[in-house]
């Protein structure tokens, strides 16, 4: 089992850089973060903002903050899914998500994110985290 996205794993975050992703208005990012919170909007001008800026945090941080797509619930699996694909198309992560072998892969954290990890802290000791990040991994791992 991998249990976080630190040291050696540290390749599976949407904060590890994956130059490459492009949106459906053609925007590039340079993380799956960055591209993930610009899909909360349909504003190009906002998703261009976002791209731009330097840190992963920072668009998570900007992202946090701005007005959802109205479809935002039912869109943002299959958004995150897109970027992971685009992110693992990359021949050298590619490879490294397929040495992962059959390890069931956990987004373990500590920051109460229990919809896409597991978060290990005490106040979330009794939730069971959807681990929808490590699943998709999985899936792309095991399905492409």
């Amino acid at each position: 089992m991998i249990n976080e996205f630190q040291g050696i794993n540290r390749f599976l975050s949407n904060f590890y850089p994956s130059p490459g992703i492009i949106d459906d208005m053609g925007i590039r990012y340079s993380t799956v973060e960055h591209y993930y919170q610009a899909q909360k909007t349909l504003d190009k001008e906002t998703r261009l903002e976002i791209a731009t800026l330097e840190k992963p945090g920072d668009s998570k941080r900007y992202g946090n903050k701005i007005k959802l797509r109205d479809d935002w619930e039912d869109v943002k699996i299959e958004i995150m899914k897109e970027g992971l694909r685009q992110k693992f198309s990359i021949g050298h992560l590619r490879v490294k998500l397929k040495l992962t072998g059959n390890h069931k892969l956990i987004e373990g954290n500590y920051w109460h994110d229990n919809f896409w990890g597991i978060c290990s802290c005490q106040k979330c000791k009794n939730i069971k985290g959807k681990n929808w990040l490590g699943i998709l991994l999985m899936e792309i791992r095991d399905n492409g």
